[in-house]
C-alpha cells in the first residue's frame, strides 16, 4: 500500500454537517476497500483565489490515507462524477 493525500472542495451551498457526512462516506468507502485513513482535516469554508464555474468559495477537506492503486482509481472516478464536489486532487506526498 502507498500513502496518499486527498484534497476535496465541496459546494458552498452544503451545510457543514452535510460536508462532514460526505467526507465520512469517503472514509467508510476507503475502509471497506482495505485502505487505512490516518488523518482527516476539515478546513471549513474558504474563498477561492479564482472563480471556478461561477463559484467563489467552497468547503475544503484534506484526508491522508494508505491504499492500493485500484482503490484510489475508483475513488478518483467517484469524486469526478459527484455533483457535490467542485474539485478534488489525489497525490502521493513522498513522490
Amino acid at each position: 500500500m502507498r500513502s496518499y493525500e486527498l484534497m476535496t472542495i465541496h459546494r458552498p451551498e452544503l451545510s457543514e454537517e452535510d460536508v462532514r457526512s460526505l467526507v465520512s462516506g469517503m472514509e467508510s468507502f476507503l475502509d471497506e476497500n482495505g485502505a487505512k485513513v490516518s488523518n482527516t482535516d476539515h478546513w471549513g469554508k474558504r474563498r477561492f483565489a479564482y472563480e471556478i464555474n461561477h463559484i467563489t468559495e467552497g468547503f475544503y477537506t484534506v484526508v491522508n490515507f494508505e491504499a492500493e492503486t485500484d482503490v484510489v482509481a475508483e475513488l478518483d472516478r467517484t469524486l469526478g462524477i459527484s455533483d457535490d464536489v467542485v474539485r478534488h486532487k489525489i497525490f502521493r506526498p513522498e513522490a
